[in-house]
Formats: C-alpha cells, sequence, structure tokens
C-alpha cells in the first residue's frame, strides 16, 4: 500500500499547538510547536547548561518536564544549578530521571499523566551508557509524536560531537547553539534576526572584558 501524499491546499491547512510564550523566548525562538524537536550544543563553559535548565523551567508552564540527567546525574554542580535558578519554584511540574535506559524511559512515557517534555542530556553519555543510537532516538520520537524530545550536544571543534549526533541536528526542528553565555536559533522555526538567548548577562560582561 503506498503512502498518503499531501497536497498543497492541505499542508496549508494544517494547524499547530505553539509555545505561547512571552518575547523573553519568542524573540530568539518564535513560537515552536509544542512538540518540535529540538538540538542543543554547546563547548563546555559557555553556559549550555544554564540554559539548559531555563530552558526546562520555562516549558514546566506548558506541561511536566522530565530532564534525563545521563552526563550529571545528580551532582553538586547540578544541585547548585537547580538551587541558583530557582527550580523550587516548579516543584511538581519538572522530575529528574537518572540511569534509565532507552526502554526504561519509553515505559515512563508510556504512563498516564508522563512528561510532556523530555530532555536527554547529553545525547554522547546515552548512546555510551544507556543503549541510546540515531534510529533508537527517531523510533522513540515517532512512537510519541506528541511529545517534546530536546537533545543535548557536548562538541568537537565547534561541531556535535560524533556522527549519530550529527545525524539527529540535522533532522531536529530546533537548532540551538550556546556560545558566550548566548543561545543562537539556527533551525528552521527561527526569531527575529540577530536576536539571541541572555543566558547569563554577567558572564557576558566577563567575556567581553576579558577579550
Amino acid at each position: 500500500m503506498s503512502k498518503r501524499a499531501y497536497s498543497p491546499k492541505e499542508i496549508a491547512a494544517k494547524k499547530w499547538v505553539t509555545l505561547p510564550w512571552g518575547e523573553l523566548w519568542s524573540e530568539p525562538f518564535g513560537f515552536p510547536a509544542e512538540n518540535a524537536s529540538w538540538f542543543i550544543s554547546g563547548a563546555s563553559a559557555q553556559g549550555k547548561s544554564s540554559f539548559v535548565m531555563q530552558l526546562g523551567k520555562e516549558l514546566c508552564n506548558y506541561g511536566p518536564v522530565a530532564y534525563v540527567s545521563y552526563e550529571e546525574g545528580v551532582s553538586q554542580s547540578f544541585q547548585r544549578r537547580m538551587d541558583y535558578l530557582k527550580m523550587n519554584e516548579v516543584q511538581g511540574r519538572f522530575r529528574v530521571v537518572v540511569d534509565e535506559s532507552i526502554e526504561e524511559l519509553a515505559e515512563r512515557l508510556s504512563r498516564p499523566k508522563s512528561p510532556k517534555f523530555i530532555i536527554v542530556d547529553s545525547f554522547q553519555v546515552a548512546c555510551w551508557d544507556y543503549g541510546w543510537s540515531y534510529p533508537a532516538a527517531v523510533a522513540l520520537m515517532k512512537k510519541f509524536p506528541r511529545k517534546c524530545f530536546i537533545f543535548i550536544s557536548q562538541e568537537h571543534k565547534s561541531a556535535p560531537s560524533g556522527k549519530p549526533a550529527e545525524s539527529l541536528r540535522y533532522i531536529c526542528d530546533m537548532k540551538v547553539r550556546v556560545i558566550g553565555y548566548k543561545a543562537y536559533c539556527l533551525g528552521r522555526s527561527i526569531g527575529e534576526a540577530g536576536n539571541h538567548y541572555v543566558v547569563w548577562k554577567e558572564g557576558i560582561l566577563r567575556t567581553s572584558n576579558e577579550l
């Protein structure tokens, strides 16, 4: 049986539920669909982890969030980050998951009232230690098409580290790169040209002074 082919009229008539966030987020990132896939990359010490936590906190306004902390677990630095970003304000809507395989995560997502937004940090550690791969990530997104998957990636020489991450970045809707405490959207749903999200104002000033 052949697959369905859409006409231009049918495509134009499709409706998307988008994130109704304010200017702080819409100016750099536009209004992506709630189930859009994200790929966030950045080198170490550029503000990537803080940005991801801030994004997770914002998404709690629109549904439950699961932060799959493969790389850090619940370390002291992770605890400090949650503290200074006041994640206690989203108590009940934000959960941290550690040491779950991709099969166990899929089981979690199959339950009633399961998370709507899933942050996987990082995709490299997920592949090395928890049974993930590029095909497995794609299959999981297809299995839960109404959920939003946000993949965090390490970098090597200013590019996602490893072929699986490069392939995943290619298919994700929202491509974000964090550089010098600023998050830039490079993806298909983009805000106003030249805009960026300020992750840490003091860090930007320090970096500018050093330069």
